[in-house]
């Protein structure tokens, strides 16, 4: 016995931390696989729970939307850390649903339901797969004026949702009641409370928290309604194409310039995780392969019926701190969430989240994008360049998507392009970066992060000189 600890206690010292192929000893892996969960949970059920209230779903296709949910961003975890052939970055990458979809998601489902979202979907990841094989020929189009000032644009639209579910959710009959701000502060100040103050799991799993915390308060003021919950059977696989495909060129045309955008920010996360975690930049096979994963598991939420999956950020901020690096503590956090995806009863309790505990939470959410965008803004500094680049995007973007019947006659049929204001954005900024005297060039200093990524990455590839 005393052998067999020795040799236990050797082992668990003795793994590489920066190696994404360490296994650690399964009493420091299962507690951080979930931790891993816990950080991304709330962002991740959101835009279900979002595009549900939207549909007007009943009790049954929310619990099936967050079931989906929960199902893709684990298989698509899975594909990041285990990988099939070239696909996956065997890298310490937690999926989840990608709040920027949810811009253009929440009108295209309003105007033409849920399956024209879906066939978008769909439609979008054959579109990030190709964009993967040969990312290294676009990135150029997104350096950090372009792709902070879109961000921005999808922080600003998703802002009105998340005041609006504060207040009870549209077309609630308690809407704007004094009650539901309250909770809704309550959540958004403890979150900030939790993240600002505390450490170590109360900080990583602060929005999570939160929401729990409103969640239980809003039970005896009377705001939550668990009925429908006990109708649901204890174990089930959600159905693929339960909410149909259609394929409106407008809704695929909206999820596919989203896609580009996303696609060319996880350029950048990939390079981040190893960064963070191992102190190196990603290999080639590690981007490829994570860009290629992301892209291919966008095919499992239009089967299924959620958003693509994207790299979470929270989660690489979980590597940076704690210094692991092993792929296969994610892959713990990824079968944990597959394993409640198969629990109707656990999905329906979570998508009975009231409103107000998810404006609460979302606030905060949605507001960091706008500061992502920010940030990103900053990265090369505001010129006068920069500064008509970002006017003129988020003002046309931003108020064509405030003030629709302005444009109607001219959008027609094509207004759901245009309401959101990402498409106008990043068209703006793209062109206008592009156009406009002084953009930094191959022969200068980068334009954007993702450049030198994708740059050092295909330089990799090209035979030695003779």
């Amino acid at each position: 016995m005393a052998t067999s600890e020795k040799t236990t206690a050797t082992t668990a010292a003795s793994y590489d931390r920066a190696d994404p192929d360490a296994r650690p000893p399964w009493g420091v892996a299962v507690p951080l696989g979930l931790q891993h969960v816990l950080a991304m949970f709330t962002s991740n059920l959101t835009p279900a729970i979002l595009l549900a209230g939207v549909i007007g779903a009943t009790t049954g296709e929310a619990t099936l939307l967050v079931q989906a949910a929960l199902l893709c961003a684990g298989l698509a975890t899975l594909l990041q850390t285990v990988g099939i052939g070239p696909v996956g970055s065997r890298l310490p990458l937690m999926m989840g649903a990608g709040f920027a979809f949810i811009a253009v998601a929440v009108p295209l489902a309003e105007d033409f339901g849920l399956s024209a979202v879906l066939g978008g979907v769909l439609v979008t990841a054959g579109v990030q797969v190709a964009i993967a094989l040969g990312i290294h020929k676009i990135a150029f189009l997104f350096p950090p004026v372009v792709t902070g000032t879109i961000i921005l644009v999808i922080g600003l639209g998703l802002l009105p949702s998340g005041v609006n579910l504060a207040a009870g959710g549209l077309g609630s009959p308690d809407f704007g009641a004094p009650v539901n701000f309250a909770v809704a502060g309550l959540v958004l100040v403890l979150t900030v409370v939790l993240n600002q103050f505390c450490r170590g799991l109360l900080c990583s799993a602060a929005v999570l928290i939160a929401v729990v915390v409103g969640y239980l308060v809003s039970i005896p003021l009377g705001l939550l309604d668990l009925s429908g919950v006990g109708d649901r059977p204890l174990v089930a696989v959600p159905a693929p194409f339960e909410f149909g495909l259609s394929f409106p060129l407008v809704a695929v045309l909206s999820m596919a310039v989203v896609g580009v955008v996303n696609m060319v920010d996880s350029v950048g996360t990939v390079h981040a995780v190893t960064e963070g975690g191992a102190a190196r930049p990603a290999t080639t096979r590690e981007l490829r392969g994570g860009i290629l994963a992301e892209g291919g598991s966008a095919v499992l939420g239009g089967v299924f019926g959620a958003l693509p999956t994207t790299m979470f950020s929270q989660n690489i901020g979980l590597v940076a701190l704690t210094k692991q690096m092993s792929r296969h503590v994610v892959t713990i956090g990824a079968l944990v969430l597959i394993g409640l995806s198969l629990l109707p009863q656990v999905a329906a309790v979570l998508a009975a989240i009231p409103p107000a505990v998810l404006g609460g939470g979302v606030l905060v959410l949605f507001g960091m994008v706008c500061a992502i965008g920010i940030q990103l803004l900053s990265k090369d500094g505001l010129d006068t360049r920069a500064l008509l680049i970002v006017a003129l995007s988020v003002g046309l973007g931003r108020g064509i998507a405030a003030a629709p019947d302005a444009v109607d006659r001219v959008t027609g049929e094509w207004g759901a392009l245009f309401d959101s204001g990402i498409v106008v954005a990043a068209v703006v900024a793209v062109v206008l970066n592009l156009v406009l005297p002084g953009r930094p060039t191959r022969s200068g200093l980068p334009a954007s992060p993702a450049e030198v990524v994708v740059a050092d990455a295909v330089a990799e590839q090209r035979p030695p000189a003779v």
